[in-house]
């Protein structure tokens, strides 16, 4: 069966990019393993799909090439998504960080893409994997089907339990495109045994900013039985590379010499007492008996307060790893940026073959930043298979 392109994949990007072709003409097929199609678009956010940021811009994505990102996200921009939502009567909110919401269930904006799939008459095929790929005069061959132009949409290897492979990579390698190796990202991270102690920890949340390198996320952490996890935690594991320290900053609204001015003030407080004041109990508690500085403060030198300060501000934990691929909400790396059009994703070794969403080598914030780039990359390569 002959078509104009072939989409491998039936996620975020895939379907993005089939309806976007299919709706300016071309004849589209759309494969995917899976018995359906969207299915991480259906677990993310909670159910309710974060399906873009009110924030996006291209300094909130990481890729070998930080500039690559720009031009699609600049041609379908998160108000561009958002006018589709609304034309399909889709009722959405915006939680913090300008993350955006469905009401009501994700499955609505898996809904919607198949309507727009439909109507752009793409074929949608699911529960069977794609099999043999086979390139020779100018058209790629698919199970039965043919086509001048091949669009890998497979994603990264996150989340295994939905189907999430490497194919994206071992097919782009087979063409001779490069692949930028790909790790974990948006990932919780774990704690060696000599802190077990914040392992013990298990449950609690707070308000933290935490660091890695640089990068900085104002955002909840919390403590789980393998080590850290939250929000914060997740936002600098796409950043921290094993070996490296993560630093918190338990209280980011802490005052410049805060717990001396404390002893001035309130000199027959404990620093135990005033921690709970400022943290969740346990958490206070477990600090409290790190810092060592049992008794009043006013028993206490100034020097060795500041000292428990400017530890508070940045206390250092040094992770044994993450959670892997299996706990990972994306991949950081994939398929070179360097071996890609910005403009259209198009290999520019390969003509006729392209690559969008997560195969790629851009990875957003958490917040509604990866599924902007899938619905972007994807506009882009479905403009381009029009043209």
């Amino acid at each position: 069966m002959n078509y104009d392109a072939i989409v491998l994949g039936g996620g975020a990007a895939g379907l993005m990019c089939a309806a976007v072709a299919g709706q300016r003409g071309r004849r589209v097929l759309l494969l995917d393993h899976a018995d359906r199609v969207g299915k991480k678009i259906l677990i993310s956010g909670g159910g309710r799909c974060n399906f873009t940021n009110l924030h996006v811009a291209p300094d909130r994505y990481l890729s070998a090439n930080p500039h690559f990102a720009k031009s699609a996200l600049g041609r379908y921009t998160a108000q561009d998504f958002l006018a589709l939502v609304e034309r399909h009567r889709i009722a959405w909110h915006e939680k913090t960080l300008g993350q955006l919401f469905c009401d009501g269930s994700a499955t609505q904006i898996v809904d919607m893409l198949l309507d727009e799939c439909a109507e752009g008459g793409v074929d949608i095929r699911t529960g069977r994997p794609a099999g043999e790929v086979t390139h020779a005069d100018g058209s790629f061959r698919v199970q039965d089907a043919e086509a001048p132009a091949l669009v890998i949409a497979t994603g990264g290897p996150s989340i295994p339990k939905l189907g999430a492979t490497g194919y994206a990579y071992d097919l782009a390698r087979r063409f001779g495109l490069k692949v930028v190796e790909p790790r974990p990202a948006l990932v919780p991270l774990t704690l060696p045994p000599d802190q077990a102690l914040f392992r013990e920890l298990s449950g609690v949340s707070t308000e933290v900013i935490a660091r890695a390198g640089k990068t900085r996320f104002r955002e909840a952490a919390l403590f789980t039985h393998r080590g850290l996890s939250g929000p914060s935690i997740l936002q600098v594991s796409s950043y921290w590379r094993p070996g490296e320290p993560i630093g918190i900053d338990f209280l980011p609204d802490a005052a410049a010499g805060w717990l001396t001015d404390a002893k001035r003030a309130r000199p027959r407080t404990t620093l135990r007492k005033l921690l709970s004041e400022l943290l969740p109990d346990r958490l206070a508690e477990t600090l409290a008996e790190q810092l060592a500085l049992a008794g009043e403060l006013a028993n206490l030198p100034d020097r060795k307060l500041q000292d428990a300060a400017q530890r508070l501000a940045d206390w250092q934990f040094r992770p044994n790893g993450t959670e892997g691929f299996a706990k990972a909400e994306v991949t950081v790396g994939g398929i070179s940026t360097a071996e890609l059009s910005s403009q259209t994703m198009e290999a520019r070794k390969v003509p006729g073959l392209y690559a969008i969403g997560e195969a790629v080598d851009v990875t957003g914030w958490l917040g509604g930043y990866n599924f902007q780039w899938a619905w972007a990359s994807g506009w882009a390569a479905g403009q381009a298979l029009a043209k």
